[in-house]
């Protein structure tokens, strides 16, 4: 690793110039130094994770093993291990990757005694989403907690990379504690109460906020079907939404939470999530007619991140399309059709009235690319 990396040559410079490709040269340098390959430099700067890298090196160590190699180390089956993944809304790696660090094997090796204790892979897989969803949320929170801390104004790529690596490893013993002591909080709280207050948040354009496409997926009748059938085959549904929603994810979507019949995904770009939503509809149609239709509505514009939950116009927005949508179809506004524009093919669905907004929104169906359909006879 010592041999100098041409990164212009290798595509990490295209589009900086001056002061932000030296420092963008520094910061790739310092990481190749440190032994990041060149597969996982590319990774992250395709997915703009270049800063953090040294952090997650700090959390979970450097990517040694391959989902094949946990499994062999750990015997926990290939099956569990990727139902995991897809529980903590994760994507489900190339089994021969060598994406794993220590931490991964431990939580394997964890999977194992839970097993081995008498806990079946359907239960474990269960409580693994349960802790996900908050988890998730608690991850993001700390991770903006540091970035605050360690922001200054005119710092480097590589002083805020070395700032944030060394604030995230001096968190992380910390973090253990903190989080069995809240749960035994709330598990506390949970036998007293079955009933938990949630402080609403006023959605606006706020400082900070990014541009994303945010996407709702519904089960349409839902509502409707919570009269027929029991509660436990209801949950049942609902989780197997969910379960669909994991499959599907690809980065850079991200599944931000579900709302019993939804679930809310978020991307910085709107192609991958208009596919993302698109593979939704194929598998709960897979599912059978048993299962209920899917509806998609997507919108585009800045929000704001917040404890893992996404605020701002294009969520409220992208709720409101999904409640217009038909069934088994995913609408999107004209700001999401014209980011991917040339990758599906769109129909207009015409300008339709959102609640809280003052003009009227110019909607379209969103359809794989291929031939039109045949005019009627």
């Amino acid at each position: 690793m010592g041999v100098a990396v041409d990164w212009q040559r290798e595509g990490f410079l295209d589009g900086l110039a001056g002061a932000a490709r030296a420092g963008r040269e520094e910061l790739l340098d310092y990481l190749y130094a440190r032994g990041h390959p060149l597969a996982e430099l590319r990774a992250a700067n395709a997915d703009g994770r270049l800063l953090f890298l040294a952090a997650e090196r700090a959390v979970v160590g450097a990517a040694r093993y391959s989902m094949r190699d946990v499994c062999a180390r750990t015997g926990v089956s290939m099956r569990l291990l990727a139902a995991l993944r897809r529980a903590h809304g994760v994507p489900v790696p190339d089994p021969d990757a060598k994406v794993f660090g220590e931490v991964d094997l431990e939580a394997a090796q964890l999977a194992r005694v839970f097993g081995d204790r008498g806990v079946s892979d359907e239960q474990l897989v269960g409580i693994t989403r349960v802790l996900a969803r908050g988890l998730a949320q608690a991850g993001e929170a700390v991770r903006s907690l540091v970035l605050e801390l360690v922001l200054e104004p005119g710092a480097s790529e590589l002083e805020l990379a070395q700032r944030y690596a060394t604030a995230v490893e001096s968190f992380m013993p910390l973090v253990g504690p903190m989080v069995e002591q809240m749960t035994r909080l709330h598990l506390r709280h949970a036998v007293r109460s079955e009933v938990i207050s949630a402080a609403e948040r006023q959605a606006g354009a706020l400082p900070g906020a990014r541009e994303v496409t945010v996407a709702f997926a519904d089960l349409v009748g839902f509502t409707r079907l919570g009269e027929e059938l029991a509660p436990e085959e209801l949950g049942r549904v609902a989780d197997r939404l969910e379960h669909l929603t994991g499959r599907a994810l690809v980065p850079p979507v991200r599944l931000v939470k579900t709302i019993g019949d939804a679930v809310m995904l978020v991307s910085p770009e709107a192609e991958p999530v208009v596919a993302v939503a698109l593979d939704l509809l194929d598998a709960s149609d897979a599912e059978g007619a048993g299962f209920p239709q899917l509806r998609v509505g997507l919108a585009a514009g800045p929000a704001l991140s917040r404890a893992g939950d996404w605020y701002g116009r294009p969520v409220n927005v992208a709720s409101r399309v999904t409640q217009i949508a038909r069934p088994g179809s995913v609408l999107a506004t004209r700001e999401v059709r014209d980011a991917a524009a040339h990758s599906y093919r769109w129909s207009s669905a015409g300008a339709r009235s959102i609640k809280g907004l003052p003009e009227l929104v110019r909607l379209y169906r969103a359809r794989r690319l291929g031939p039109p359909p045949a005019p009627a006879a």
